[in-house]
């Protein structure tokens, strides 16, 4: 049996939900997630100093820069996939270990300004090409490795839009616990 305290630290908005149907509605609200979360992470790291930006956000969790870098890392990724489903017939993705990057040097002590830029732009990129996708161009797809599965565009937009919300949650949730 899992432990509540910890599935709540682990997962502070809950897991990913796929919805019942991925509508209109549902697309232009998970890209507007999307186009607004480098803006919403940066007004709550913006402040914080060294050793709070060292904080893990649970006991054996990453420090806040290294969920900053994650997003970093991971989104790059979605973009990656998002261009070839577009570009490619069903293509099987690379999949990358994201425990392994977050334990690099520049994860571990890179300043997170770079991160934060290279987000507000990516993020820019991304919502600019999702919120011109039409239905058939939602359906496409592409192959996770992982879970052998195949993953559509309209679900990768509802995955990232979550995964920002997430990981948006692990910091401000430490914030107020640390009161800072």
């Amino acid at each position: 049996m899992e432990n509540p305290e910890l599935e709540k630290l682990q997962y502070p908005i809950g897991k990913y939900t796929a919805p019942d149907e991925y509508s209109a509605e549902f697309i232009k609200g998970a890209i507007y997630q999307i186009a607004t979360f480098p803006e919403r992470l940066k007004q709550e790291v913006i402040y914080l100093n060294e050793e709070q930006l060292d904080t893990p956000y649970r006991k054996e969790g990453w420090t806040i820069r290294q969920v900053i870098h994650h997003c970093g890392d991971s989104h790059m990724n979605c973009y990656i996939r998002l261009k070839w489903a577009l570009t490619e017939e069903i293509p099987i993705i690379k999949y990358y270990y994201e425990d392994r990057w977050s334990r690099l040097e520049d994860n571990l002590t890179m300043p997170i300004t770079p991160s934060l830029l290279l987000l507000e732009g990516l993020h820019y990129r991304l919502a600019y090409l999702m919120s011109s996708l039409n239905a058939n161009d939602l359906k496409k797809s592409f192959i996770h490795p992982e879970h052998n599965k195949e993953i559509q565009i309209k679900e990768l937009i509802g995955l990232y839009a979550w995964h920002s919300n997430h990981h948006l949650a692990h910091i401000t949730e430490l914030k107020k616990r640390k009161g800072w």
